[in-house]
């Protein structure tokens, strides 16, 4: 998910949490906790300074973002709010790890993904049912943000119901998303998944030899293709591999990638975020 949507989680938490019996230190250390254990997996992204090699592809939402690591950056919050904030309580160790857990499970279910399950697998896990930015969620915090403001509701009740609203459209969303999969895999020898910013339409890529089909649509209205991308998979790589190392990398990070070779290029790039005659994720050196 992008940032804003994590911060959002994280005031999600803190103000689902019961805090009348709280001191004005321990409800900043409830608000630091939430904050930075919803973001704190995404300080992979210092690793771009340093990378030399291309990797960052592969850093970038991998092993920060493990579900196995959440307990090891809880420990860390937990740490770090005893030393700043001098409170010691270990519900404050279980909201961080709440919080991180709530991060990199959501991370799935983009088409991004993490490595979820780093160091044990290197798979990137993606389910590609729920947008990077997610306009339901964000307006799911509004409301609960005004009704907060104007109503005389006590805040934890809204952000509880508010959570549950969330878990609710991911549920849906998601199983939209897994039954639309499960009619078209038998149409192609490979297919993932991108969920649309329009909620319930998604963008299905598949896979055929050198032929790579975008569809869009939903599950009641049906998937039609409205673009077939030609993939050069005889194209022999490794002039672009040596000179731009961060192409090979986005070949083992995507589902799988089309192939650029004509007169004027050769690369690569993730069909999944092929908008407009274009991807984002392209990678070439000119001819």
């Amino acid at each position: 998910m992008d940032t804003v949507t994590h911060t959002l989680f994280g005031a999600g938490i803190y103000q689902a949490t019961k805090k009348e019996e709280m001191t004005k230190r321990e409800k900043y250390a409830l608000l630091f906790t939430s904050i930075v254990g919803s973001q704190i997996p995404d300080i992979d992204i210092v690793s771009q300074l340093w990378d030399q090699e291309g990797m960052y592809q592969m850093w970038h939402r991998g092993i920060t973002h493990s579900i196995l690591l959440a307990p090891i950056w809880a420990l860390v919050i937990y740490w770090l709010v005893r030393v700043l904030f001098k409170v010691n309580h270990r519900h404050y160790f279980f909201i961080a790890m709440i919080a991180v857990a709530i991060h990199n499970s959501s991370d799935v279910l983009n088409a991004w993904g993490t490595g979820y399950f780093e160091p044990i697998s290197d798979v990137r896990l993606t389910l590609g049912t729920i947008p990077i930015i997610d306009f339901v969620i964000w307006t799911i915090f509004l409301v609960s943000f005004l009704l907060k403001r104007f109503s005389r509701i006590r805040a934890t009740t809204i952000f509880r119901y508010a959570w549950l609203a969330i878990v609710l459209h991911i549920a849906l969303q998601t199983a939209q998303g897994m039954a639309i999969l499960h009619d078209v895999k038998t149409q192609y020898e490979e297919v993932t998944l991108s969920a649309d910013f329009i909620p319930w339409q998604y963008t299905v890529v598949g896979k055929n030899g050198n032929e790579v089909d975008l569809a869009l649509g939903t599950l009641w209205s049906g998937i039609e293709v409205h673009t077939t991308l030609y993939s050069d998979e005889e194209a022999d790589l490794e002039a672009l591999f040596a000179s731009k190392p961060e192409a090979e990398t986005l070949t083992k990070w995507s589902p799988f990638v089309v192939v650029v070779n004509d007169d004027n290029q050769l690369g690569v790039f993730d069909p999944r975020f092929y908008i407009n005659g274009e991807s984002f994720l392209y990678i070439y050196i000119d001819k």
